[in-house]
């Protein structure tokens, strides 16, 4: 497909996404040659109508030069007429061209050559064999159909829109619980979290508005976030799609086997990343077997301060922090050591391989996360908008890597540095549901 037609389908997405019928388009586009019937089988295959759009858009992206126009003449038969004005708005005219025929060429075998040269050899001339004119093979391509027209893709090459979709149609989608401490008991050496309920405010509309469930436990000590996640353990998720563990705390490095870091209860004890996550596994949590489960951890992974690197003008951008930026980090006697050789080995050699978990952490494990006072950290701002901004258009996966580049551009105090990650054993893409 040429560029300015992916163009096209890539500024439209969203209205693709959301108007399209593709039951409507299957037949035609199978009788123009745009996809094959297997192909067909694949996007129906690839969850509700949205998931199907989506995967029909990506696909379309991937066929010739004629698959743009085929595609709009397919709407148009549909009655379909509406987005194929929104896709022509400004698009240039589009002509459809009749598919060039294969030239079947004649194979022509060579005569064999025989040069004029004597082939006198101490024996007596012969005569003369003259040599005939040979029609020698034509190297150069000969003219075919567009590259992408009717050509499927090599069997071996793996696909990655191949990949299924999670089913996320269920109403409500699924429970989404989040845990905020924000207030520490005296006594204990963490610091209040400032600009943490501005966090979990944002989180629990941004949630709520992806048809989430959403329960706040607010200061919880360690034995009660143990208790709350048990609870949602033992809650019945069989007519849910997915579940959300959200942890707004302190945290610190821990020794591990899995899951890197921990989060700290009000009253100064943690509860290691790899606990909570064992809460909501197939074997502790068998209704949720097979479905996705997301924990969104905002708190340090350490106590180290990242300082970055020099960079090329290019990469530069203006930072963003100032004078009122904290960290989620707590001093701890066992930071030091928690990544110390012998895990690091222990960690390779026993780690196993949970399905549909994914962990995303506000920052690289051993280092601190930076919070605005005012603001709310720079790790849930930047997620609850990216969220905003692209849920409807694209997976979750994709749009975590959109949150690690903009935070990794923020600098606090004009220097220090933050690079979000996550550890992903999901087996599918994850498109969440947003409102029409």
């Amino acid at each position: 497909m040429e560029e300015q037609h992916k163009k096209i389908l890539q500024q439209n997405r969203t209205n693709i996404v959301i108007d399209l019928d593709p039951s409507g388009v299957y037949d035609a586009l199978f009788q123009k040659g745009v996809f094959t019937q297997d192909m067909i089988d694949e996007i129906k295959s690839s969850g509700t109508r949205r998931d199907q759009a989506r995967q029909l858009v990506r696909d379309l992206e991937t066929r010739g030069s004629r698959a743009f126009p085929l595609f709009l003449e397919s709407l148009r038969e549909s009655g379909q007429q509406g987005l194929v004005e929104i896709l022509l708005n400004g698009a240039p005219t589009v002509q459809l061209q009749p598919a060039v025929p294969t030239v079947v060429r004649p194979i022509v075998q060579p005569l064999p050559i025989i040069t004029d040269s004597s082939v006198d050899i101490g024996k007596q001339s012969q005569d003369i064999v003259p040599s005939y004119p040979v029609e020698r093979p034509n190297n150069s391509p000969s003219p075919t159909p567009d590259n992408g027209h009717l050509k499927p893709r090599p069997p071996d090459r793996t696909r990655r829109d191949s990949l299924r979709c999670y089913k996320m149609d269920s109403s409500p989608c699924g429970h989404c619980l989040i845990i905020n401490n924000a207030e520490f008991e005296p006594g204990c050496v963490l610091s209040d979290r400032k600009g943490s309920n501005i966090d979990c405010d944002k989180l629990k509309r941004r949630f709520m508005a992806l048809n989430f469930t959403v329960e706040v436990k607010t200061n919880l000590k360690q034995k009660q976030i143990i208790h709350e996640l048990s609870a949602l353990s033992r809650k019945d998720h069989s007519q849910y799609d997915c579940c959300v563990v959200i942890m707004l705390s302190h945290g610190t490095e821990v020794r591990h086997s899995r899951f890197p870091g921990a989060v700290y209860g009000v009253d100064g004890q943690c509860v290691k990343v790899q606990n909570i996550t064992n809460y909501l596994n197939g074997q502790n949590c068998p209704s949720l077997q097979g479905k996705p489960k997301l924990f969104f951890i905002q708190a340090c992974g350490g106590e180290d301060r990242d300082i970055g690197f020099e960079v090329s003008p290019e990469e530069a951008h203006p930072s963003v922090g100032g004078e009122d930026d904290q960290t989620d980090a707590i001093p701890t006697s066992s930071s030091s050591d928690s990544l110390s050789t012998s895990d690091e080995v222990d960690a390779r050699t026993s780690l196993p391989t949970p399905s549909d978990i994914l962990v995303s952490y506000s920052t690289f494990p051993g280092y601190v996360s930076w919070r605005d006072t005012r603001a709310g950290s720079w790790y849930v701002e930047i997620l609850d908008r990216i969220l905003e901004e692209n849920a409807a258009t694209d997976d979750l996966v994709t749009m975590l890597m959109m949150v690690n580049h903009e935070v990794s551009q923020n600098s606090a105090k004009g220097l220090y540095k933050q690079m979000p990650g996550s550890f992903n054993f999901l087996r599918k893409l994850l498109y969440f549901q947003t409102s029409a």
